[in-house]
């Protein structure tokens, strides 16, 4: 939105975030963001305010959803016009509403600027991502593990492999529950075998095992609450005991003023995520595709970006005996070969922008600095 803000030359208002989700957070920008930060590090580029002015605040705006995936042009041919003509414009949307590919450099570094120079953490939450990555550290190297195993994922979801037949038709009410989930009826196991679930906590062992990380690596599990508890992490749990989540890491007054504010627990969990060593992502959701970007950028630490379609055939072969251990660990390193966050471009698909890769898993027109810091650093270890 600043990217369109800066193109059509309109001062954009600070973002009101929607408080009737799923979640119920009423979080404002500035609970999670560094508002002044935020307005003063763009002033070159775009006019930030606030909030509305007087005498425009007295009625209710033109609110409309811009059509997703739109270039610049549609901005300028038929969001303009309504600006001038409205004079307030309201956005109701703004997730993904510009395309990935084919926009201006100037337009697509301007989107990085934004990213990770102007969207800096409120005080608050610095300070407590600060400390919890500093006692991670005080133990050595450590890898966050984005679980995305909570029961809001699966209901909208409707992956239930591994689930009991009552949680089945618990994840199943949620789901009709919410009008605004659109996708009700849901074959799980087909889901599945197209990697479009996230993994369960015993898959996920599996696949950490087989990849080859000791049993005793310290594992940071990035996620809300996992559904079905510490029973589902039983397992994770057996093989890699040194796991830690934040709970563990900070004290019940640290945490008191983020509780119920599931935006700003995910904001320390998004800290730690960048600072890892390895990041591993159970589920390609939002926050796993812009933690991956964000990460290139800084010299394309590694992430893991894992195979879920093959990934789960691999798993079921294993299970069905069909593969013995070192089988399914050679099949499963050789997967991976290569999706560790190499440079690389975009992946673009004419007419189809929900299937290619998301600018900002990969904002490679932005990564030329990291690349040269990948390429010094190589220099430096040979």
């Amino acid at each position: 939105m600043v990217t369109v803000a800066r193109y059509l030359n309109l001062t954009m208002v600070v973002p009101e975030l929607d408080k009737q989700s799923f979640w119920a957070d009423p979080s404002d920008f500035g609970d999670i963001f560094d508002v002044n930060h935020f307005i003063n590090s763009l002033q070159d580029e775009v006019k930030i305010i606030r909030e509305l002015p007087q005498k425009f605040s007295r009625k209710v705006p033109f609110s409309m959803q811009p059509i997703s995936w739109s270039s610049e042009k549609y901005y300028l041919r038929q969001i303009l016009p309504l600006v001038r003509k409205h004079k307030v414009v309201r956005f109701s949307r703004t997730d993904s509403r510009l395309a990935n590919n084919g926009l201006p450099l100037k337009l697509q570094k301007l989107r990085c600027r934004v990213n990770y120079n102007a969207l800096q953490f409120a005080p608050s939450i610095e300070a407590l991502g600060k400390k919890m990555i500093s006692i991670l550290r005080r133990t050595g190297s450590f890898i966050v593990l984005h679980l995305r195993y909570e029961m809001d994922m699966l209901a909208f979801s409707g992956c239930t492999h591994g689930c009991s037949d009552e949680e089945t038709i618990d994840l199943t009410r949620m789901r009709y529950a919410y009008p605004w989930w659109k996708e009700k009826e849901i074959d799980s196991e087909k889901k599945r075998l197209e990697g479009l679930c996230p993994l369960t906590p015993g898959e996920t062992t599996l696949v950490l095992k087989a990849l080859g990380f000791p049993r005793d690596s310290r594992i940071y599990i990035a996620s809300g609450e996992i559904y079905g508890g510490e029973k589902r992490l039983a397992a994770l749990r057996t093989e890699f005991p040194n796991i830690v989540r934040k709970e563990m890491l900070l004290s019940a007054d640290e945490l008191l003023p983020f509780q119920k504010h599931s935006t700003q627990m995910a904001a320390l969990d998004y800290l730690v995520s960048i600072a890892s060593d390895v990041f591993i992502p159970s589920n390609d959701g939002n926050m796993a595709k812009v933690v991956e970007g964000h990460r290139r950028f800084m010299g394309f630490h590694k992430t893991i970006q894992l195979d879920r379609k093959r990934l789960v055939e691999l798993i079921d072969l294993l299970e069905d005996q069909e593969l013995s251990w070192d089988e399914f660990s050679t099949a499963m390193k050789e997967l991976h070969e290569g999706r560790m966050s190499e440079p690389t471009r975009r992946k673009a698909i004419a007419g189809q922008p929900k299937e290619e890769d998301y600018f900002y898993a990969n904002p490679h027109e932005c990564l030329g600095a990291a690349r040269k810091r990948r390429e010094k650093l190589k220099h430096t270890e040979i």
